[in-house]
């Protein structure tokens, strides 16, 4: 390698293998490939020299090998204090989200929060107040003057009105070459680094907008903030955005209709909450909908991508109302993230049981869940199927099966007795079918029941359309045998992959 040899130091020429004359007799120089700069000496000693470049060669390709592992070690570790981070703060602001509509308990506890993690002497929340057309602080954390003025989102001189306008990330630390951006009149700042982010939401169906802006300076250690600040910021900042956004409207709305608007912004969360994103779909064609009922409904489903295999989550809240609608959001974020650490459909559901549990015992609630993991390239569908009844596997030739549980609901029973189960899977022809009991159960004329089994001939006469069309064909269906209002939530989940 490139370093003193005694008081000797080797010619390193070009880039390929070659001889040298050390003062101890001659070796050989080879260059550990993909790694600029680093070199394996061979020799001297009594072995053959005419082997040593292919010998040589051999050690530098095994050496490379190893270098690559540390570093992808390395970079598995960094990702994964950064995972438990976002974890952390997820956990976080899904229980701010459950438990408090106060809008300044619940920037408060963020700015708390955040400021920990990245590590930042002083940090706001400003939201926006549409009738002043301004920021307004909200939160702030090691602030000398907290009630500071509303900010106007015309300012040219501050910082955080030009995040909200632009909805960008901007950043700055002492490295930079430019002018400090913040060095306008009265903008001054303890340190030089400053993160300042745009919180976004975006309602289901509508358009993401800024609702607000998070603003982090005077860094604790070094006086700046890294890559992975700004990557873990940008990660939560939808969540974030969602519980700002809940927690001002209800502050704004409580005041005419407290309860009925406490239960339509429940809803939107659902939805936004389910509403996949073209990127998580993964290659599968899928389709669901959910129709609740005209409380907020405890029906939710989730869709995660895995890389090589897709995991789909549908579940059944045993209560209705909002406390119902808080613990669905629980589920589904803190499922989402425990199913990219725990591939294994049975341990994924006892973790997230560990999560959630103390919870449904408080509430008291219990969650009929199944959750599959479809593996297409090895042709199997695993699943763990915590009392979720309306779970089928359709084959290429339409045959039904159902997907018996292989535990009871969470929050019903013994967590030692979550297992799972397996079945054959054909990519690209079979369907995995799971709905809720509200589907199956709705009452049509002399009080006959929809069915399963009804559902089942709707998905096999269709089921060579797209996944979302024959969601379309089932819905209709069932509106057409009972018209009006549904009695209680429906829920279709249709994949193919």
């Amino acid at each position: 390698m490139a370093g003193e040899y005694g008081a000797w130091w080797p010619p390193l020429e070009g880039t390929a293998g070659h001889v040298v004359d050390s003062p101890d007799g001659r070796a050989w120089l080879e260059p550990v490939p993909e790694w600029a700069g680093c070199w394996l000496q061979l020799g001297p000693d009594a072995s053959d020299e005419a082997t040593r470049p292919s010998r040589a060669r051999a050690a530098a390709t095994v050496m490379s090998e190893i270098f690559r592992g540390e570093r992808e070690a390395a970079q598995v570790a960094g990702e994964l204090a950064t995972r438990y981070e976002e974890i952390d703060l997820l956990y976080t602001i899904a229980d701010i989200l459950g438990r408090t509509v106060r809008l300044d308990e619940a920037a408060q506890t963020i700015t708390r929060e955040v400021a920990d993690v990245v590590g930042a002497r002083r940090a706001s929340i400003m939201v926006y107040d549409e009738q002043a057309n301004a920021l307004r602080m909200v939160a702030g954390r090691g602030l000398e003057h907290f009630h500071t003025e509303p900010v106007p989102i015309d300012s040219q001189d501050s910082i955080a009105a030009r995040v909200f306008r632009s909805r960008e990330m901007l950043a700055f630390d002492p490295s930079m070459t430019v002018q400090h951006p913040g060095a306008g009149p009265g903008r001054g700042y303890k340190g030089s680094s400053f993160l300042s982010l745009p919180i976004i939401y975006q309602a289901p169906g509508g358009e993401a907008r800024p609702v607000g802006v998070i603003n982090l300076t005077d860094r604790i250690g070094s006086d700046a903030f890294t890559a992975g600040h700004k990557k873990l910021l940008a990660a939560i900042a939808n969540q974030i955005g969602a519980t700002i956004e809940n927690a001002r409207l209800v502050e704004r709305e409580r005041r005419r209709v407290r309860l009925d608007t406490e239960l339509i912004l429940a809803r939107d969360l659902q939805a936004a909450l389910m509403q996949p994103q073209a990127a998580l779909v993964g290659g599968a064609d899928f389709g669901a909908r959910t129709q609740s009922a005209d409380e907020v409904g405890g029906d939710f489903y989730k869709l995660i991508n895995l890389r090589d295999a897709v995991g789909v989550l549908v579940g059944d809240v045993s209560s209705h109302g909002l406390s119902a609608a808080m613990l669905m959001a629980h589920v589904i974020a803190a499922a989402g993230i425990i199913a990219h650490d725990i591939r294994e459909p049975e341990k994924a559901l006892k973790r997230l049981y560990e999560v959630i549990g103390g919870e449904l015992s408080r509430a008291e609630m219990h969650v009929s869940l199944f959750y599959g993991i479809i593996g297409a390239k090895k042709g199997v569908l695993k699943y763990a199927n915590a009392g979720h009844p309306q779970a089928f596997h359709v084959d290429a030739a339409g045959l039904a099966t159902r997907l018996a549980a292989t535990a009871p609901p969470l929050g019903l029973g013994d967590i030692g007795k979550i297992k799972s189960a397996s079945v054959p899977w054909q990519a690209g022809e079979d369907l995995l079918c799971v709905f809720s009991d509200g589907f199956s159960e709705t009452a049509g004329p002399g009080d006959t029941r929809y069915g399963e089994e009804r559902l089942l001939d709707v998905v096999r006469r269709h089921r060579t359309l797209a996944a979302p069309l024959i969601v379309d064909q089932a819905f209709d269906d069932v509106e057409s045998f009972a018209p009006g209002a549904a009695a209680d939530d429906r829920t279709l989940v249709l994949v193919r992959r």
